[in-house]
């Protein structure tokens, strides 16, 4: 099965090789077929500690390193707009 690639935006980069990245994607309503934004946050791995809040980056899926992060920092999604 093929790894989840998703790309967001670091909301937080104050623990120690760990990033929280905020992903939002849209979906439409069940019942009122309106495009409508879901978000939610994970812990990312970032071995280097290169990355700071603000960033847009790319994230994979990996095996579990913590109670709570099971993804790494792909790469730098581009710059911030």
């Amino acid at each position: 099965m093929p790894k989840r690639i998703l790309s967001g935006i670091v909301v937080s980069s104050n623990l120690n090789k760990t990033i929280v990245v905020n992903v939002t994607r849209r979906i439409k309503h069940k019942l009122y077929k309106k495009i409508i934004r879901r978000s939610k946050k994970y812990h990312v791995h970032d071995e280097n500690n290169s990355f700071k809040t603000g960033d847009n980056v790319s994230i994979i899926e990996s095996k579990p390193i913590s109670k709570q992060k099971k993804w790494v920092v792909l790469e730098n999604a581009g710059e911030n707009k």
